[in-house]
Parts: structure tokens; C-alpha cells; sequence
């Protein structure tokens, strides 16, 4: 276990840019006008990001952050961009590459000139060009921090199973039982033993995939914090693998109930039919939105009672507010295992309806 803690740290440190930035903001006017607000400190935690935030101090006009500019790889016009967020000028929010000029606004980047002009429309939304945005944004490195991890731990667990039988110890004691309940109790049970061996192998790493971003994004400092599996991109990239899978390996009577639902009257094929077609994308939707709203919902709690001492300003309600957060975090560590579990369960049950032989 040391032996992976050191590679984890090894790998963290090569892979993640080593040059972390130190920065004074001074924006009296914007500061002064808008204060405290809840709405843009909730969202800025929940949405993805080219800057990995480590720690601030201070308050007011000098406050100092010191954070870590992630890689930038935009394609404009045919030329390739490479640099760090860093380039972006703390004032103006513009970087210069290549003789083109790019402008950073709330976590997207547009194409502008030397001047940062932009183009609005009737609802405030800038409506300049974008470039092809390929950067490796905080949950990118997030993703990557989790494979790692799953890497290090299951294979250094792996290596316990070679040679003689031994009983467990360690962490292979903790994840052995819930390996064999994914397994038995889950993949087994839904799709049977004669053709679920084949899925295993997903679904195992689709649930232990989950979790431990789940976790990740539960720990409030540097390398967490990130809301990786409340992104919609990326539920909706796992659903449609869960869709595939199971389409893919969907049985002759699966898609003969499913486009012509045999024994049943043609008045009602027409509507049933229609209904079954559609029910094989609403399965993938299902699974999208169900895992994005989940983990998002406990993000947003969790910092919106946190954001109740400054929006209140009483230091009455600090003690409440902080007893709540620590019930609704200790609530969400049982969420992240629970919505590893439904997820693996749903599919493992779409999977099974599709490989099952019917009989007539």
C-alpha cells in the first residue's frame, strides 16, 4: 500500500504541471458592487475548469490565490495552440498565441483580437467565433488521477492472487467482498450465469469508476474537489457504453419483441412498437440524468449551507450551518457508493433484458 501512495504521488506530480502560480486580484469596483454571491461560487465549483485552484488567503482588494494553470490546445484557422492558462492576462482575460488572440469568459474561449472585443446578444451571451477546444481541463485530470488509481490499487492486488492461496489482507480484505457482491449479487443476478461472465469485466470497472471519482470529488482540496461525475459529458459517455453493450449484444427475441411485438394485435403494434423503439434511448437518458443530478445535488447543498455564515454574516449561524454540511457530507460519502450501485445495477439489467432467449 506505501508502494502505491508513492507511485500515486510520483505519477500526480509528472503529470500535473509543476509550475503553480501566485497572484494578487485587485478589483475593487466589481468587488465593492457585487460582494458575496452564493449563485457564482457554487457554480464555479461545479463546473469544470482550465485552473486547478489550490488555496487563497487574504480578503478584500488583496486576496492571494495560488493555483496551478492547466495545458490550453485550441485549433484556429488551421494553426495548433499550446500554452498555459496562465498566459491569460489577470485584467483583460486575453492570451496571445501564434499571432491570434483569444479571449477567456466563465470557463469558454472565443476568439477576439488585441482589444478583447466581443459581440453580445439580446441576452448577454457573447457571440464571437470559438476555436476547437481539445484543453485538459480539471476534470480531464481528474479522470486520469482516478485511472491511476484504479490501476495501482487492482493491480498490486492482482499480484496477491498469483501463487499459493493466502486469506486476505489489507486493502484486498476490503475490496474482495464488494468485487464478489458486484459479481454474484448484481451482474449474475440480472443477467445469469451462463452469459454473465462475459459482462463482468465492465461492469466491475464501471462501478468502481464511479465510486472513486465520486470520492474524488468529495475531498474539498487539491487533487479534488473536481465535479467529475456530475458532468453531463461525462454520464452521457457511459450510458451510451451501457447502450451499446447492451444493443450490441442484444438476442434475436430481444429485438423481435422490441420492433414487432409478436402476439399482440396490430391495432395495438402501432402504438406499442413506437413506445419500444424510443424506450432504447430513454434507458441511456435515464442513466445520464439520474448519476448527473445526484452527485450534482449534493455538491450544491453542501455549499449552499456552507454559504449561509456569509450570507448571513451572524456568527450564530456558523455552528449550525457547519454541523449540517459535515451530516450532508457524511450523507454523500453513502451517496457516491449508492450511485456506483444503481448505475451498475441498471445496466446490468438492460443488459440482461437484451441477452435473454425468450420463450413463446
Amino acid at each position: 500500500m506505501k508502494r502505491v501512495l508513492l507511485y500515486f504521488i510520483l505519477i500526480i506530480g509528472f503529470l500535473l504541471p509543476t509550475v503553480a502560480e501566485e497572484r494578487s486580484e485587485i478589483d475593487s469596483e466589481s468587488h465593492e458592487a457585487e460582494g458575496f454571491d452564493p449563485t457564482e461560487l457554487i457554480m464555479h465549483h461545479i463546473s469544470d475548469s482550465h485552473v486547478w485552484h489550490i488555496v487563497s488567503w487574504g480578503e478584500g482588494d488583496h486576496q492571494t490565490h495560488i493555483e496551478i494553470p492547466l495545458p490550453i490546445i485550441l485549433i484556429n484557422k488551421g494553426k495548433f495552440h499550446f500554452f498555459l492558462y496562465s498566459r491569460f492576462d489577470h485584467h483583460s482575460h486575453i492570451a496571445e498565441s501564434r499571432g491570434s488572440y483569444f479571449l477567456y469568459h466563465h470557463g469558454e474561449i472565443y476568439n477576439t483580437d488585441k482589444a478583447g472585443s466581443f459581440e453580445e446578444d439580446e441576452h448577454g451571451h457573447i457571440i464571437n467565433s470559438k476555436p476547437w477546444d481539445f484543453s485538459l481541463t480539471r476534470n480531464v485530470w481528474s479522470m486520469w488521477i482516478s485511472v491511476v488509481l484504479l490501476v495501482l490499487i487492482f493491480t498490486s492486488i492482482a499480484k496477491k492472487y498469483r501463487g499459493k492461496p493466502a486469506s486476505p489482507k489489507g486493502l484486498q480484505s476490503l475490496l474482495e467482498p464488494i468485487v464478489l457482491f458486484v459479481k454474484d449479487d448484481i451482474v449474475m443476478e440480472q443477467i445469469g450465469q451462463k452469459k454473465g461472465e462475459k459482462f463482468v469485466p465492465y461492469l466491475l470497472t464501471v462501478f468502481f469508476f464511479i465510486w472513486i471519482n465520486n470520492l474524488i470529488g468529495l475531498v474539498p482540496f487539491f487533487p479534488g474537489g473536481s465535479n467529475f461525475t456530475g458532468n453531463i459529458s461525462v454520464t452521457m459517455v457511459l450510458s451510451v457504453l451501457t447502450f451499446l453493450i447492451t444493443n450490441i449484444n442484444g438476442s434475436k427475441s430481444y429485438w423481435k419483441h422490441t420492433l414487432t411485438a409478436p402476439g399482440v394485435p396490430f391495432f395495438v403494434k402501432v402504438l406499442l412498437v413506437p413506445v419500444e423503439f424510443i424506450g432504447l434511448f430513454t434507458k441511456p437518458f435515464a442513466l445520464t440524468i439520474r448519476l448527473l443530478a445526484n452527485i450534482t445535488a449534493g455538491h450544491i447543498i453542501i455549499l449552499s449551507l456552507v454559504s449561509l455564515i456569509f450570507i448571513l454574516q451572524s456568527v450564530f449561524v456558523s455552528p449550525v450551518s457547519i454541523l449540517l454540511s459535515l451530516v450532508m457530507f457524511m450523507l454523500e460519502l453513502l451517496v457516491a457508493v449508492l450511485q456506483a450501485y444503481i448505475f451498475t445495477l441498471l445496466s446490468a439489467l438492460f443488459i440482461g433484458m437484451a441477452v435473454a432467449d425468450h420463450e413463446h
